[in-house]
């Protein structure tokens, strides 16, 4: 019985984790596609009511995380400025039906940090737990504590947050799925579900879907 009942535990730690492995991206898309002017003028951001449960696919979601900071030349040359080359002070989180994810940008991978599906919570408008993903943008406070300025730390952060997401914004047009800029958060519950450190603050959701 003991054999039996250690058998069981074993496999239920190696189930869990599996479930809280790494995810691989495909290859974001790079070349082709909708031109830059003609992205611009797509840009808009999707109602409320615009979001169902169609599906994101992989690739899509690849391509738009890589467009909002992934690496585009080098090891220290990303989509966005960062100052003086430093290595991404904002990172980005995807809420999705089956957990919590967070974006390597080194590997272009995602990392799964929870099961919980979070999609209901972290807005303050009700139609934010319909989009297929929702994007969390979150300043670093690690890397930012180089700045020894809480208005520089500030500005920098959103800096940072305005130039993934108006990427996000153009290489959704692109592909023609729907997204829209949320600043309504719950910042408590972003904070208890992603195990934030001391001082990382959440800044604001990205929706995507079709």
């Amino acid at each position: 019985m003991k054999f039996v009942y250690g058998c069981i535990v074993v496999t239920m730690l190696l189930c869990s984790s599996s479930a809280l492995a790494g995810v691989s991206l495909p290859a974001p898309q790079q070349a082709g596609g909708m031109g830059l002017f003609e992205a611009l003028k797509k840009r808009s951001s999707a109602t409320g009511g615009d979001f169902s449960l169609a599906e994101v696919t992989r690739e899509e979601l690849s391509t738009i995380l890589w467009a909002a900071s992934g690496l585009n030349r080098g090891d220290k040359g990303w989509t966005v400025p960062m100052w003086r080359g430093v290595p991404p002070y904002c990172r980005v989180y995807v809420a999705a039906n089956d957990g919590i994810f967070l974006y390597d940008w080194k590997n272009h991978s995602l990392e799964k940090i929870s099961n919980e599906n979070i999609k209901g919570k972290i807005g303050k408008q009700s139609f934010v737990k319909k989009a297929y993903y929702v994007l969390i943008f979150v300043s670093d406070a690690e890397i930012l504590s180089q700045f020894n300025s809480t208005d520089i730390t500030r500005d920098f952060s959103h800096a940072a947050v305005g130039a993934m997401t108006q990427n996000v914004y153009l290489a959704c047009a692109a592909l023609q799925i729907g997204t829209r800029y949320i600043h309504a958060i719950n910042v408590d519950e972003i904070v208890r579900a992603l195990e934030l450190p001391q001082g990382d603050i959440p800044i604001a959701l990205m929706l995507l879907g079709k």
